[in-house]
């Protein structure tokens, strides 16, 4: 970015947000916001993988005056011809287009990129995207496996740029106020917390193996999984059931929710990890990730457990999903519709349930570019090393199923107790591609 556009309007975005405009609004909106930005001072970014997140991350950007969408990339024609119908419809035209990400990297006027791809793309978009020069904002998970979030931490640290990821509930008041309250010391003494999904699921049956999709360019959407006969149940939305590509549940969800226990008890890694679980709730289903899973961390001070159901949409606390701090005066429950804090009796007053009152997708994308602008890496809403210690977490409640054990993590040594769980921490790649160095 040029001097011009790095000192441009450094205000703008925190104006924004004090304007409303973090929620929906009409597309004509979209349009007029982005015309009052000079082309010298805009901020070029290119969108990596459009479907589904990515394309609502890209919504959120451009609500963000001095950021121009230059490019984007998949794999998929019909997702780019659907996409690029979308933008045209609020004012986004004339986008350079790409099924290679490596091609999109080399363009030099992109400032930064939005990587939106499946997990198992993360670690070496990040890494190249890095070597390439650009800022990044990254889905979540992280990485795909604790190697590989090591590896995009090492890389990240040593190249000075921005990257966030997109655990974008650090940035949403309620969230923000709820662990200000755990922090506050008002709960008493907090021994544990608790975090959950209950997702009413229907099963995945099997389909066979089929021709690739026309305009489907499977050998990139593979990259450096496993060479496999095109699967409609694996593309797609439903990658995220496959140990190839992603960790189910855990991960998708698992990171939102126990990122919020690591922030509000001031934690990282666990010392010991032991999960219960496996297929034991939905028939004739293909998927290779748990059904069910009951996960224990054993911090030291406190534990924290993680259970999830597919099957069932009835989960704790009234709730399907959310996060508990139990402490001895009370308890404190969060999830994305508000927090309330409920009383142990005579013990303290509680608090009646406060909603959500802001976006913190729109929010996210404003810190994001703010940082861009500022270079000041401390007022990341959501750094690498955040998202790299709650992806751990995550892949260590799956790595204890797997492993059929309790698990102990040696920080020093980058290893575990297990040798069936240490030879899932790094990843083999294939097809050609080579493991990032760190």
């Amino acid at each position: 970015m040029s001097n011009s556009r790095r000192n441009f309007i450094k205000n703008s975005s925190a104006t924004l947000a004090a304007l409303g405009l973090v929620e929906f609004f009409p597309s004509d909106l979209y349009a007029n916001i982005r015309n009052k930005v000079g082309a010298n001072d805009k901020i070029n970014i290119g969108l990596i993988g459009l479907k589904n997140q990515g394309f609502n991350n890209v919504l959120a950007f451009l609500k963000i005056k001095e950021v121009n969408l230059l490019a984007i990339c998949d794999i998929d024609d019909e997702q780019i011809n659907k996409r690029k119908n979308d933008l045209m419809k609020i004012g986004v035209n004339n986008l350079l287009v790409y099924k290679d990400y490596r091609k999109l990297l080399e363009n030099k006027d992109i400032d930064a990129v939005i990587i939106a791809t499946p997990d198992h793309w993360h670690c070496l978009q990040l890494t190249d995207a890095l070597s390439a020069g650009k800022h990044v904002y990254c889905e979540k998970p992280i990485a795909n496996s604790i190697g590989e979030a090591r590896a995009m931490l090492s890389a990240t640290t040593h190249s000075g740029k921005v990257v966030q990821v997109n655990q974008w509930q650090r940035s949403e008041k309620h969230f923000k106020d709820a662990v200000a309250f755990v922090q506050s010391g008002k709960l008493g003494k907090i021994v544990n917390t608790k975090t959950w999904i209950y997702r009413a699921t229907d099963p995945l049956p099997a389909v066979p193996d089929s021709p690739t999709p026309a305009g489907v360019d499977y050998a990139m959407w593979l990259g450096p999984a496993p060479m496999r006969p095109f699967n409609l149940r694996r593309f797609h939305y439903d990658f995220r059931w496959f140990w190839d590509y992603a960790g189910g549940l855990m991960t998708d969800w698992g990171v939102h929710l126990i990122d919020i226990v690591l922030w509000g008890m001031n934690a990282t890694i666990p010392n010991s990890v032991s999960s219960l679980g496996g297929k034991r709730i939905l028939e004739n289903d293909v998927r290779e990730t748990p059904d069910y899973i009951n996960v224990n961390y054993d911090f030291g001070h406190f534990s924290n457990s993680w259970e999830h159901y597919m099957g069932t949409g009835s989960g704790q606390y009234g709730r399907g999903h959310g996060i508990a701090f139990i402490g001895v005066n009370g308890t404190l429950v969060v999830n994305r519709e508000g927090w309330e804090v409920i009383p142990e009796k005579n013990k303290m007053e509680g608090v009646p349930k406060i909603l959500k009152s802001d976006s913190g997708m729109d929010l996210h994308a404003i810190n994001f570019i703010d940082v861009m602008k500022s270079g000041k890496l401390d007022d990341l809403a959501c750094p690498i090393q955040v998202g790299t210690n709650v992806a751990i977490n995550a892949h260590m409640g799956n790595l204890s199923l797997r492993a059929g054990d309790r698990i102990h993590w040696d920080a020093k040594k980058f290893k575990f107790d297990n040798e069936a769980a240490n030879q899932l921490i790094k990843p083999t790649y294939h097809n050609g591609y080579i493991f990032p160095k760190y």
